[in-house]
This record gives structure tokens, C-alpha cells and sequence, in this order.
């Protein structure tokens, strides 16, 4: 089929139909008529064999997808030059063109990294979203896969979610190629994570490295074989031992050594990590001092297998290697094989830096193991730093395991951690003053050595305390820098690291509680129970049962407070009994007391709404629950306690439908919390108030505290990864407000963030999309709206949607368009029939709206209607200003019409202004 031929001023329309623009804006942008807008979109559907406008914009948005520059592949820069292979290059790289999971396979030194990141280079123009390097040497445990590429892919938490399940989100329609090294040492984390990604990602292909298969159903395994020899002077092998001995010495060998170098490859097998060693020797042995040396090592380790014969050769080489530094060079490529990760020279004086070895011995030591090339220099922006090649490192390791120095050096690895992860948090803690963000690149450069550290502390009863310290430590600055899950992990592990004693017990209820917090953050409801649980089990072990009484009274809270984040919520009669247990073991005490009445206004009243209550308990009931658990929580001095009996308290008076005292509730814990320390319970409370705080104010009216309360969620640090959480209530501000421009930009962000965090439901998030939605309605983009509609029916509930803030949108497009009946038909039940849905945010601009389809409907009992709705919505400048003027229309008054233009404009609400405007100039009111 011919490639249609579409014109310049065609692909111009084109263009701005992917900006979802209406007809009349493209004529704008173009200086065009509308007419003429018409007959391009008509072509373009003709031509491209579209079915309508919304599956122009869709195509628009692929074209300009696709015509975007490549991002650059994200792969390390090699120090060295690439040689040889060129069979192989050619046959991995097809290999990949035709499969999604192609692992490259080979023992330790072949050359399996350098062969890897060559065919990913020259298959990056296939990639448009991208080329992506993801080292899992230096990685902790199979547990951190996911992790690691969340890093390099820049993929934050989401809430609800684990990491693996962010980056599939992330990637699930991207053309993207994941480079993975070195999965060998994680291949039980490698093998799930991948089986998930390519799963859910069909776009993406992923080529591993690793010295045995993943057994995964896509892979296709690629043997890496060593350098070819054939041709002897000429081949490959001794190709890379020239290149490599020339760059040691300043000079090439003579060609005439050829034939003899060839067979020093040949008695390497080919190995490519071998040959580099043996040219390094090059200056200082030459031919005949690399043979002779050579020979003895290798007749050592003759025999077996010819695969276990090249892992050999490597190992031999590796020994000979050894055997020929000087003892203190010994000494010191056993000590820093403890670092996992480049380090300074500074770092391996800290480490390595004891008899026989002083920091001038180090200093020295690591230039002669570089020269040797059993170190790689790395430079960096921060000064020069060390590393050696995996196989390397490995070898460094075993050796120091089977030195009785072992335990010393990996303790000064531990004790340098230690010191470095208190480094940090004082950088932190300065820098969160100074509201800069420096730190956490010197974290991000640390975290895999404190990673490391734990884990080998952790295993050694002697060093468990040291562990614990770590652990809490290495939680602080995960949750700092975002990283929650761990964050969770690591306070659960300083918990489990606890000896028994008394003072530990109440340590570890401690992390508990804190690990619950953090999991409040992630929207876990589940965990925040079990962990609560589990505080109060570790403090009645420390002999705290008033502590006890407070844990198990929150623990019941949560699952009322937060039952929608529940994968399961506990069985009424089991919180109930937690609630029981609690009064029982509390000592009277305020904390106590803050607790259990803050639990029985959730459990016994229902505070939160979430409908796990007695049916008999009033509105007014519940308020009074909520009223003493506020009084209680003021008196114990506790702003986060505080903080949630004035949530539960802003809960009841929706139910009781006193939308102004439920957002004078939710204000008092946006300025309570304000001057809090950043802690996670302090930062779960900020977002919640924060989202309470803009939400109530819509529901009164008060716009401009709702956009700045809006403004303020989405800088929230907690809500960076999160952008669809971060603007919902924003959106819906700007929405009611007429603030167009700013709705369209802030929905392409929610829009990006709400996909990549998989496409999650909540209650603000499809109001959030409805809100979009209807300003594309009033901007007479039905395509658009459409889109959003669709997104709406998502991120919501279906009857949320059809009872609540859609029949306010819904209608509200409707009365743009004239089309009262309609409009009057959407939101026709009265409010009380519909209270579960309109109660909370949308009861004023339910019943406002409602009235004013009444009246423009020609319902007969408008003015009755009219009369009700001014009671409800007294106070509400936004609300009352429309039922001013759908009195003025009922009473045919267009001066009056006009005039409440003033009033809309003074309560921020532009499109509303704009509207009596246009309602006066159709009643005839000049």
C-alpha cells in the first residue's frame, strides 16, 4: 500500500489535533478558517484510514512519538577499544533482532560484557525509548533486581506497588532494550523480575549476561565463545594482547613475536580476560618471561573438561597474576575486593590501611595494581577511583575469605560504612535546611556498600549490634531519598536484629511502629496492621503494655482509616477484639487514652466513612467520637495524633453534612503540622492533610485556598514519584476555577504519571480525570473528552461517577452546550438521595448546579428547589453566586445576571464569570 501523501498544512492540523485543540483553536493557531480546519480533518481521515477525530489525535501523538530525538543509550564508556569479534557481533546482535531475551553465557574473563554492550550500541537506532545499562554486580541480594533498574530507568515508588511492578508499569509501552550484567549472582532475583517484565512490556527486549542460563520461558541463549586463535599472528586473540601490550608498554611488540605471542593465546584458551593479564606483564617479562611463567601455573591446573579448562586458564593467569605482587600488594587487592563499588584512595586507606600495609603502602599499592591492570582507574567529578573487573573482585574476595584477616578487613568495611552512612544524614539533615538536594548523589554512590556491609553483618553475632545501627541508619536515608520500600525493609530488618534483651524489645517496637509508618506512606494498609501488631507484641515483650495498648488501638484505626488500601481487610469481629485488648492493657496514661478514643471513633463510630460501623450510630454521634479523640490527642501533645483524630473529625462532619466545619477540621491540620519534623509520620500526615485540606475547600468554595493547598500536595517530596496522586485535587481546583491553560498542562502530568503507576483507582483520582474532562467539554473538544471520560471510568468507581462529581461535570458541560433538559436529566435526584456521593466534597455544587438546570430546564418546582439549595449552600461564595443567578434568570432579570459576574470573579471562579456574561447578553441584558 502507498504511504499517503499528506500536505504541509495538512500535518500542521495534524499536529495540533494531538494537542487535543478544537476546531475553532487550530483556526486560531493557523490563521485559518474553521471551515477550512474541517475540510483538512476530513482529508486526513480519508487518507489515513481513520475512523474519527479522537483516532486523529491518537495518531498524531504516535507521529510525533516517533519523530522525537533517540534518547542516547545509556551505556558505560569502555577505557579500552573494542577488537575482534566480529562473527559473534553479528550473530548476538541477530539473535536479539529476533528474540525478546537473549543471554549471553560464559564463564567469568571470556569477554561476555564487552560483546554485550558493542551489540547494544549498534542496535540502539531500534530502540526509540531508549538503551539501558543496568550493572548487578555490586547488587545486595536477588531481592534488589528490581531495584537496580528502577534506578537506572529514574522509576520511583508507587504507592501500592512494589518496584518490580513500577518499572513493568514504566516500561509496558516503551521500545526499550535492558542490558543486564552479570546476573549470574542474582539469577533467583533475575528469573522472576524478568518472566514479569516481558510479560507485561511486549515493546521491550532485554540482553543478559550471565555464566549460566536464567531459565526463563522467552530466553534464547547465545554460548560466548573465546577469541578466535585461527590464523595464529593474525587472529583475534592476538589482535587484543598487541592492542593491550602496546598501551602497557608505548610500543608494539615486534611483529616478528607474533607466532610466539599467538601461542601464549592458545595456552590461555582465548580468554579474553587472561590475555589482558598477560599483556599487562609485557613491559616487565616479555615472550620468554610470559611463557615460562606461564607454563608452570597452567601444567598446575591441566585436565578436565574443556570448559573447565578456560575457566582455568582465567584462574591460572588470576594466580600467576598474585604471585607475582609484592606481598603488601597481595595484602591489598585481598582488602579492597571488600568494596563492591569504585572507591577512592581515601576509602582504601580506611579500610585496608593496617599491618603490614600504612596509607602510604595503600596509596602506592593501588597505582602498581592498576599498572597490572588487576585495577581499572575510574575518573569521576569527585576525584579519581579504583575498581577491579568483576572476575577480579571476585577472586580478591575468595582469597580474603581464607585469610585470617578476613573478619578484620570486612569490620573496617563495616566501621567505614557506618561512618559514611552518619556522614550522610548530617548532610541531610543540613542540606533539608538549606533546601538543597546534594546528598543524595553521595548517597547514591554509597548505598550498595551499606547494602553489602549488612548483609555481612547481619550473619556475625558479634556484629549484630553494629548491624542494627546500619540498618536504621541505611532506613533514614532510604526514606530521605525516596526509596520507601527499602526504606519499610530495612526498619523491619533492624527490628529482626534485635537480641532479646529488655532495651532491644523496645527498640524494635520502635522500628516496628516506624516501619508502619513508612508503610502508610506507600499506601500499604495491610502491612501498617501487621506491623502495628507486631510493635505491640515486641513491647509487650519489653514489658511496656501501655506502649502495647497504644499499638494495638492503632492498628485497629488503620483499618478503618485507611481501608481502601487494603489488599484484605481484617474481619470486624478480629479489630474489635484488638480494640478490646487495648483497654484492657492501656495504664490511663494521654497517649493511651489519645489512642483507644481515636480508635473508637473509627471502630465503634465509623469516623472515616468506611462504612465498617454500627448502622445505628448518628452523624451527630460520630462527631462527638471524633470531638473527644481531638481533645484527647491536644492533651497528650501529640500534633500526629492530633493530626488524625482532626481527619476523623473533618470524616464525620461530611456525614453530618457540615461541609464548613469539616474544612476547618482539615485546615487545623495543615497548620499543625506545619513546623513538624520531616519523620514518616509526619510526611504520611502532611500529604493526607494536604489532599483533605484542598478537597474540603472545594467542597466550600473557597478556591483559592483549594489551588494553593493543590499547589503545595503536588511539591510535596512524598508525592514526587506520584504525579497523578499530586495533582488530582489541583486539577479539580483549577477545574472549577476556569484556569483551562493550567488544567490541560497539569493533566498531561497526571495523565504520564497515572499510567506509569499502572493505572490505579482511588477516590480523588477519577474526579481528578472528570474534572479534565469537562474542560475539554467547554472547550467543544468531544474527542478529548471522550479520552477523558474513559480515563475517569478507570481511576474512579463507576457509581462515584454516575451519583457524585460526574453529574456535577456531566452537567455542567450540558448548561454550556444549552442543553438544560439534558443537563436537568443527568443530575435530577435530589441531594439526600444520592448523599453517600455528594455528601463529602460535591454536595454545594451538586445542589447549585442542580438548581440551575431546574431553572433553565423549566422545571416546576425550580423557585422550591432554589429555596432548599440556598440553606445548604449558604457561606459558599462559588454556590451562592449561582443560585443568584438562577434566581435573576427564574425572575427574567439579565441586569442581575450580569452582575453576579462580579461575584464569581471575586471567588476565583473565571468560567462562572464568564458564563453570566454570556447568560445576560442571551436574556437580553445590555
Amino acid at each position: 500500500m502507498p504511504t499517503p501523501v499528506i500536505s504541509p498544512r495538512e500535518a500542521d492540523v495534524l499536529a495540533l489535533l494531538g494537542e487535543h485543540l478544537s476546531n475553532a483553536e487550530i483556526a486560531a493557531r493557523l490563521f485559518i478558517s474553521v471551515r477550512t480546519v474541517e475540510s483538512h480533518t476530513s482529508s486526513l481521515l480519508r487518507k489515513l484510514a481513520l475512523p474519527d477525530r479522537r483516532a486523529l489525535s491518537r495518531r498524531a501523538v504516535e507521529l510525533a512519538r516517533a519523530e522525537r530525538p533517540r534518547p542516547a543509550p545509556a551505556l558505560p564508556a569502555p577505557l579500552t577499544a573494542f577488537v575482534g569479534r566480529e562473527r559473534e557481533r553479528a550473530a548476538l546482535a541477530a539473535l536479539l533482532a529476533d528474540h525478546r531475551q537473549v543471554t549471553a553465557v560464559g564463564p567469568g574473563g571470556v569477554g561476555k560484557t564487552r560483546l554485550a554492550l558493542a551489540v547494544a550500541a549498534g542496535a540502539a537506532d531500534g530502540f526509540a525509548d531508549g538503551v539501558w545499562f543496568v550493572d548487578l554486580a555490586p547488587v545486595a541480594g536477588p531481592d534488589r533486581v528490581a531495584a537496580a533498574v528502577a534506578a537506572v530507568l529514574g522509576v520511583g515508588e508507587q504507592p501500592g506497588q512494589g518496584l518490580d511492578e513500577a518499572v513493568c508499569a514504566a516500561l509496558a509501552e516503551r521500545r526499550a532494550l535492558l542490558v543486564l550484567d552479570n546476573c549470574e549472582q542474582v539469577r533467583g532475583g533475575v528469573a522472576p523480575f524478568l518472566e514479569r517484565l516481558l510479560t507485561a512490556c511486549p515493546q521491550v527486549r532485554v540482553l543478559a549476561t550471565s555464566r549460566a542460563r536464567l531459565l526463563v520461558p522467552f530466553e534464547r541463549v547465545f554460548p560466548v565463545p573465546p577469541l578466535s586463535r585461527d590464523g595464529g599472528g593474525t587472529s583475534e586473540a592476538v589482535a587484543l594482547f598487541v592492542e593491550r601490550a602496546t598501551a602497557a608498554a608505548g610500543a608494539a611488540p615486534d611483529p616478528a613475536l607474533r607466532d610466539g605471542i599467538a601461542a601464549v593465546c592458545e595456552r590461555l584458551d582465548g580468554m579474553a580476560l587472561a590475555i589482558e593479564l598477560a599483556a599487562a606483564r609485557w613491559p616487565t617479562l616479555g615472550l620468554d618471561g610470559l611463557r615460562a611463567g606461564l607454563s608452570d601455573q597452567l601444567r598446575i591446573l591441566a585436565g578436565g573438561p574443556r570448559a573447565d579448562e578456560r575457566h582455568r586458564s582465567v584462574r591460572a593467569v588470576l594466580d600467576w597474576s598474585h604471585d607475582l605482587l609484592e606481598p603488601a600488594d597481595r595484602a591489598l587487592l585481598r582488602r579492597v575486593s571488600a568494596f563492591v563499588l569504585p572507591f577512592t584512595a581515601g576509602a582504601a586507606v580506611a579500610v585496608a590501611g593496617f599491618a603490614p600495609l600504612d596509607p602510604g603502602a595503600v596509596a602506592d599499592g593501588l597505582g602498581r595494581l592498576a599498572e597490572q591492570s588487576l585495577l581499572t582507574v575510574v575518573p569521576s567529578a569527585h576525584g579519581t577511583r579504583y575498581r577491579a573487573q568483576e572476575t577480579i573482585r571476585q577472586y580478591g574476595a575468595e582469597l580474603l575469605d581464607g585469610a585470617e584477616e578476613s573478619a578484620r578487613a570486612r569490620g573496617r568495611h563495616l566501621d567505614w560504612c557506618l561512618s559514611g552512612a552518619d556522614g550522610l544524614a548530617r548532610a541531610a539533615d543540613e542540606e533539608r535546611q538549606l533546601r538543597e538536594g546534594g546528598w543524595q548523589a553521595g548517597f547514591d554512590a554509597l548505598a550498595e556498600e551499606l547494602r553489602t556491609a549488612l548483609a555481612w553483618a547481619a550473619e556475625r553475632p558479634d556484629r549484630r549490634p553494629d548491624a542494627r545501627r546500619l540498618a536504621l541508619g541505611l532506613a533514614g536515608l532510604a526514606f530521605d531519598r525516596h526509596l520507601l520500600g527499602e526504606a519499610q525493609q530495612r526498619l523491619e530488618q533492624a527490628a529482626a536484629l534485635a537480641d532479646g534483651s529488655p532495651t532491644d524489645d523496645v527498640d524494635a517496637a520502635d522500628a516496628l511502629r516506624e516501619a508502619a509508618r513508612v508503610a502508610g506512606c506507600r499506601r500499604l494498609g495491610d502491612d501498617m496492621y501487621r506491623l502495628h501488631r507486631a510493635a505491640a507484641a515486641a513491647a509487650l515483650d519489653a514489658g511496656d503494655p501501655a506502649g502495647a495498648a497504644r499499638d494495638l488501638a492503632t492498628a485497629a484505626t488503620v483499618a478503618h482509616r485507611f481501608s481502601s488500601t487494603f489488599a484484605r481487610l481484617p474481619a470486624a469481629a478480629e479489630v474489635t477484639a484488638l480494640l478490646a485488648r487495648a483497654r484492657e492493657l492501656s495504664d490511663g496514661s494521654a497517649t493511651a487514652s489519645a489512642a483507644l478514643a481515636l480508635a473508637e471513633a473509627a471502630v465503634l463510630a465509623d469516623a472515616y466513612g468506611s462504612v465498617q460501623g454500627s448502622p445505628d450510630n448518628t452523624a451527630r454521634e460520630t462527631v462527638g467520637y471524633a470531638e473527644r479523640a481531638v481533645d484527647l490527642a491536644r492533651r497528650a501533645g501529640d500534633p500526629v495524633a492530633e493530626s488524625a483524630a482532626l481527619d476523623a473529625l473533618s470524616g464525620a462532619h461530611s456525614w453530618a453534612g457540615e461541609p464548613f466545619a469539616a474544612a476547618a477540621a482539615a485546615r487545623r491540620r495543615v497548620e499543625l503540622l506545619a513546623l513538624a519534623p520531616r519523620t514518616p509520620a509526619t510526611a504520611h500526615e502532611q500529604v493526607d492533610a494536604l489532599a483533605m485540606a484542598a478537597a474540603t475547600a472545594i467542597g466550600v468554595g473557597e478556591l483559592d485556598r483549594a489551588r494553593q493547598w493543590g499547589r503545595r500536595l503536588a511539591g510535596h517530596p512524598l508525592t514526587a514519584e506520584v504525579g497523578h496522586h499530586a495533582t488530582s485535587w489541583l486539577l479539580v481546583a483549577d477545574a472549577f476555577a476556569g484556569q483551562e491553560e493550567d488544567v490541560l498542562a497539569g493533566g498531561a502530568r497526571f495523565l504520564e504519571a497515572w499510567e506509569q503507576g499502572g493505572r490505579p483507582r482511588s477516590f480523588s483520582l477519577g474526579p481528578a480525570a472528570a474534572a479534565v474532562a469537562m474542560v475539554h467539554g467547554l472547550r467543544g473538544d468531544d474527542g478529548a473528552r471522550a479520552s477523558w471520560l474513559a480515563v475517569a471510568g478507570r481511576a474512579g468507581t463507576e457509581e462515584e461517577h454516575h451519583h457524585g462529581y460526574g453529574a456535577v461535570f456531566d452537567a455542567t458541560v450540558l448548561l454550556d452546550r444549552g442543553e438544560a433538559g439534558a443537563a436537568l436529566e443527568r443530575i435530577s435526584p435530589a441531594p439526600e438521595e444520592v448523599w453517600k456521593w455528594v455528601s463529602w466534597v460535591w454536595l454545594h455544587w451538586y445542589a447549585a448546579v442542580r438548581v440551575e438546570a431546574s431553572v433553565l430546564g423549566g422545571h416546576p418546582e425550580a423557585r422550591e428547589r432554589l429555596a432548599e439549595a440556598r440553606a445548604a449552600v449558604a457561606g459558599n461564595p462559588v454556590a451562592a453566586a449561582q443560585l443568584d443567578r438562577a434566581q435573576a434568570l427564574l425572575d427574567g432579570d439579565p441586569a442581575r445576571v450580569r452582575a453576579s459576574a462580579a461575584a464569581f470573579a471575586e471567588a476565583g471562579s473565571r468560567y462562572q464569570s464568564a458564563r453570566s456574561l454570556r447568560l445576560a447578553d442571551a436574556a437580553g441584558g445590555g
